[in-house]
């Protein structure tokens, strides 16, 4: 395997890990010392022949399910994968219910006719509009 077919593999296999330090970058976006040395270890595995999910599962081992910067959706994970979705239709449901009941709680608007002009009035508006 050439170093250029290694790089491709080390990079491809480090950003589907999360630094540690960092926290919200891969391996490969991280200039943490760390992460440069987690990226030595991948370069050490893949050299050594070990495949993507081999070395996947080393990290994995030591470091849980957190290294992983998508975790898998199995088990408790389902909740991480499943909650925003559940909370915006449960959000959305009572937003609906609330502006429902705000509505029918709000009288309707009743336009009461103007009262009758007086005599006086009404002769008022026709001096005032006469040229």
């Amino acid at each position: 395997m050439d170093e250029t077919e290694i790089d491709q593999r080390v990079r491809e296999i480090a950003k589907t890990l999360r630094c540690t330090v960092c926290q919200t970058e891969t391996l490969w976006e991280s200039g943490a010392p760390l992460a440069q040395q987690m990226r030595e270890a991948i370069r050490t595995r893949v050299s050594q022949g070990q495949t993507a999910e081999e070395i996947r599962a080393y990290f994995h081992g030591r470091y849980g399910d957190y290294i992983m910067m998508a975790p898998p959706k199995e088990g408790s994970n389902w909740l991480i994968w499943v909650a925003p979705f559940l909370l915006l239709a449960v959000g959305g449901a009572l937003l609906w219910r609330e502006v429902k009941r705000w509505v029918t709680r709000t009288p309707a608007l009743q336009v009461e006719s103007p009262p009758p002009l007086d005599e006086e009035s009404r002769r008022r508006i026709e001096r005032e509009l006469q040229p």
